[in-house]
């Protein structure tokens, strides 16, 4: 047995000398899964693993007959069980996966806050999904190479420079080696309340030449059809209208209430993707070549939040020999992580979400147009603050500044 617990959810892994034959039931009281195997015998340890929060402990119990085992996982509350067989693969034999979703996941990785609990604004929340996990390894390069290992790696520096900042924190959508599917990672997005969500992959093709990133950002087409879809369900209408839903007597209120809500969540949500989408390419062609050099538009699932903005990521071909290579080279997954995170610093510095920390201290800054003549040392004296602060504000590199430019001139 093998276990990765994380804040919303514990994952088992048992494995097995041939395909699980297995039926299971839950029961209360304390509260506990049962797992029936078939044809299976219990003389083999279960392995000592830490089983994190949700799982008090895993055990063995008297089976139904002799031919079979049963397993009780004992859990400290109430958990969704989810179970699926795997077939061997990627040198792994057969496998039975008992995904456990919390029914009062912890708030590690979730930092937004209430006003009422909290002396200062919330945080910007970047929720970081890195592609693929488990059982499906994504692309694979000429050398190895899995992209789910180098997806995530990225995504934890990435992880690691959103928490460093002040004012914003970061979500993964999976922070281990274990399957979640496309549909599902938007939807940790939005539990964690989000404000942004990116999806790091590795591009590949059936030949070695193509190379270089590329940004995406969700279809119209696909975003109508979304859009559609939560309409169709009532109890989303809830998530959009919050208490008003409760008080609507008129469906066909509700619903027109609820697709103006969602069209304009939707419109926001596409622009600022498009509009990040560019920054992140003006960084990205600074550290490699872009294989598009403009957002693309696609139906990609994990793309789908109507109301979280969201842009996949495709850091190059793994396919292609010399980038699988520079995949693996810690510095360049750095220089890529880092990449992502000035983009993202420069677009919530310029469009600060509401009630977040970083739009009451741009509400306290002025801002300022460069004229002939003005440098950030002039501007500093000026103003009386410091050049760094000027820099930081603006997310300037150098010391150069040119004639036109707007700067925010921060209030301390």
């Amino acid at each position: 047995m093998r276990v990765w617990p994380t804040s919303a959810s514990t994952r088992l892994v048992f494995d097995l000398k041939s395909a699980p034959e297995f039926t299971y039931f839950t029961l209360k009281n304390p509260d506990r899964l049962v797992i029936d195997l078939a044809n299976t015998n219990s003389d083999t340890s279960l392995g000592s693993d830490e089983t994190g929060a949700l799982v008090k402990r895993v055990r063995y119990s008297t089976p139904k007959n002799k031919d079979s085992t049963r397993i009780v996982v004992e859990l400290n509350r109430k958990a969704s069980p989810s179970l699926f067989a795997v077939a061997p693969a990627e040198g792994k034999g057969h496998r039975l996966v008992v995904d456990l979703e919390d029914s009062a996941p912890s708030a590690d990785n979730s930092v937004v806050m209430d006003m009422n609990q909290s002396s200062r604004d919330r945080d910007i929340i970047v929720a970081i999904d890195a592609g693929h996990g488990g059982k499906d390894p994504g692309s694979i390069g000429p050398a190895g190479s899995f992209e789910k290992n180098i997806t995530l790696s990225i995504a934890k520096m990435l992880e690691d420079k959103v928490n460093a900042e002040k004012g914003m924190r970061a979500v993964m959508t999976r922070s281990g080696d274990y399957y979640i599917s496309p549909n599902a990672r938007p939807e940790v997005a939005r539990k964690h309340k989000a404000d942004l969500l990116i999806s790091i992959h590795a591009d590949a093709f059936t030949q070695p030449e193509p190379r270089g990133g590329s940004v995406w950002v969700l279809s119209m087409r696909r975003a109508d059809s979304e859009l559609g879809r939560w309409l169709e369900k009532s109890e989303r209408h809830s998530e959009l209208l919050g208490g008003a839903a409760e008080v609507i007597s008129d469906n066909a209120s509700e619903r027109y209430l609820a697709e103006t809500i969602l069209g304009l969540s939707m419109d926001h949500s596409m622009t600022t993707s498009y509009d990040l989408s560019n920054k992140v390419i003006g960084e990205l062609k600074q550290i490699t070549r872009m294989h598009k050099r403009s957002p693309q538009a696609a139906s990609l699932a994990v793309l789908t939040a109507p109301d979280i903005p969201s842009i996949l990521v495709e850091v190059g071909f793994i396919s292609n020999p010399q980038e699988e290579k520079n995949l693996n080279w810690a510095q360049y997954r750095q220089q890529l992580a880092t990449a992502l995170f000035s983009a993202t610093k420069r677009y919530f510095h310029q469009m600060p979400p509401d009630g977040t920390l970083w739009a009451a201290m741009k509400a306290d800054n002025r801002t300022h147009k460069v004229r002939s003549g003005e440098s950030l040392s002039l501007l500093a004296q000026r103003y009386n603050v410091k050049v760094s602060s000027i820099k930081a504000a603006n997310n300037l590199n150098g010391d150069v500044v040119r004639i036109g430019q707007v700067l925010t001139i921060p209030s301390t």
